[in-house]
């Protein structure tokens, strides 16, 4: 502790458990508990590190810690002050400015663009920006639409599902819908394209295998029997599909219209301001 020598440290303690009670307040000034060089800590300053029903055994360890911790803080506080060149002071205090001005501007920026921000985005817009931007959307992944069941080994009537399955008779499907309950997994709407690694940890089958089209597969491990049938496949490089591509062209709608719209607001406040004669250019 040589390095501190110089350092005026002085830190008071109450021996009365009633004394780390902060959470009482008072009309009189907090009392001082803690000094280091011309830095105070006050007892009102502890009233929000206690938690309600903390014993007082507990109560005095926890502020003893917390003074502890705050005297360390101001004397490495105190000795890069004074270690410091005035070039890596004047670094600091520029680089904080900054940091509070983007943090002050953003909260501005981000609570006009709630305030105004048009967030509905009609179908014929999605559409129109998926036709101009269709070269930009292509897929670095495997699609395919898929219906798929598993089920155990041991199940009743697995011949009857199976012949259920493999109908494209919607009765048959509702047949099978019914009967969701005694199945591992599955998956019967067959329109909606699903990301084939995802499927691949569901079903044991070959990755070549499930991107072919099929009208029916089907294998059996130790788990159970698995059917497939691929409707479509789409490979890596393919346009994605609007269906599948939409909710991120809805992000990206959205995002243009936030730049465009705090575009919109910079100029309007340089106008105001020019008009008002509150910003000249020389």
């Amino acid at each position: 502790m040589k390095k501190f020598t110089g350092l005026f440290l002085l830190i008071v303690f109450a021996t009365s458990c009633n004394y780390f009670r902060v959470e009482e307040k008072e009309d009189t000034p907090s009392e001082i508990i803690a000094i280091v060089n011309t830095e105070k800590l006050f007892r009102a300053d502890l009233k929000d590190i206690l938690p309600t029903n903390i014993s007082p055994a507990d109560s005095i360890v926890l502020v003893k810690g917390y003074i502890n911790d705050w005297a360390i803080k101001q004397l490495l506080l105190k000795n890069a002050e004074t270690n410091s060149s005035l070039e890596d002071v004047k670094e600091i205090t520029t680089l904080v400015r900054d940091y509070k001005e983007s943090l002050l501007i953003n909260s501005y920026k981000e609570r006009l663009i709630r305030q105004r921000l048009d967030t509905i985005i009609e179908e014929e817009e999605i559409e129109v920006f998926y036709d101009k931007n269709r070269e930009n959307f292509r897929l670095n992944e495997e699609l395919i639409k898929i219906k798929f069941l598993h089920f155990d080994n041991n199940i009743i009537n697995k011949k009857e599902f199976i012949n259920l399955f493999k109908s494209d008779k919607i009765e048959d499907l509702e047949a099978l819908e019914k009967q969701q309950l005694s199945f591992k997994y599955y998956q019967f709407n067959d329109s909606v394209w699903t990301q084939l690694d995802k499927v691949l940890l569901k079903l044991p089958f070959l990755k070549d295998d499930l991107l072919k089209k099929t009208k029916f597969t089907q294998k059996q491990d130790s788990l159970g029997l698995y059917l497939a049938t691929i409707k479509d496949v789409l490979v890596r490089n393919d346009t994605a599909p609007l269906s599948y591509i939409k909710p991120t062209i809805k992000q990206m709608i959205l995002h243009k219209r936030k730049i465009e719209l705090i575009r919109d607001i910079e100029k309007i406040l340089v106008k105001d301001a020019t008009k008002n004669k509150n910003f000249k250019e020389y």
